[in-house]
């Protein structure tokens, strides 16, 4: 089978399982988001895999499946730490009867069991690729959509004005802090950097735009 069929099928089999979820059942906006993150992170996963000469589809695959255990109901916090293992549970199955190469079903399951804490329930290399499906998954949580997610989670609308600059500048110390965290390539570095920049940028603009609140 090719490679960009199993892309497809992937895709459909993303769909589907969303699709029938009973949890997803009344959770539209959820099952969205989680639907729309899942493809974003392939097409990051791409821009990297295709510039540190990875296998690309194999990639785009391992993002596409990354959360797809948020079909099921998680009862514990725990549970939702083990949202990747659980996933690489659920891919397994389905890429061995699409018929990939156990090789690159590995490869596959071992980077989407530890994009979340980077440990597995089964022997696996942390190699570039693996380690790349969690990179691809953190820089797309520090785009543009975040912003506008961690506002409206914070309830900053509510917030009286001194509230508000306290909570911008506890985002702008911890966005400073991130700035040293490791990737695999130097790729995912690059891209990691572009999308903190942004957020930091966003909030001093933010912060200026309380400070402007006030009269002086």
């Amino acid at each position: 089978m090719r490679a960009e069929n199993c892309v497809e099928l992937a895709m459909d089999f993303l769909k589907r399982k969303f699709d029938e979820s009973e949890y997803f059942y009344d959770k539209k906006s959820e099952k969205d988001y989680r639907f729309e993150h899942s493809v974003r992170v392939a097409n990051i996963g791409k821009k990297i895999a295709e510039k540190e000469n990875m296998d690309a589809d194999a990639m785009v695959i391992a993002c596409l499946l990354h959360d797809i255990s948020y079909c099921n109901e998680f009862e514990s916090r725990e549970e939702a730490r083990n949202h990747g293992r659980y996933s690489a549970k659920i891919a397994r199955p389905f890429l061995e009867e699409i018929g990939m190469e156990p090789e690159t079903i590995e490869d596959i399951c071992y980077g989407i069991a530890i994009h979340v804490d980077d440990k597995a329930d089964f022997p696996g290399e942390r190699t570039a690729f693996a380690l790349s499906v969690g990179d691809a998954d953190n820089i797309d949580r520090f785009d543009a959509y975040r912003i506008f997610e961690n506002l409206k989670w914070v309830k900053y609308d509510e917030m009286t004005l001194s509230e508000k600059n306290e909570h911008v500048n506890k985002v702008l110390e911890r966005l400073e802090s991130y700035k040293n965290l490791d990737f695999a390539t130097k790729t995912s570095r690059e891209m990691w950097l572009e999308k903190l920049e942004y957020q930091i940028v966003f909030y001093e603009k933010l912060r200026a735009q309380i400070k402007n609140s006030e009269l002086r």
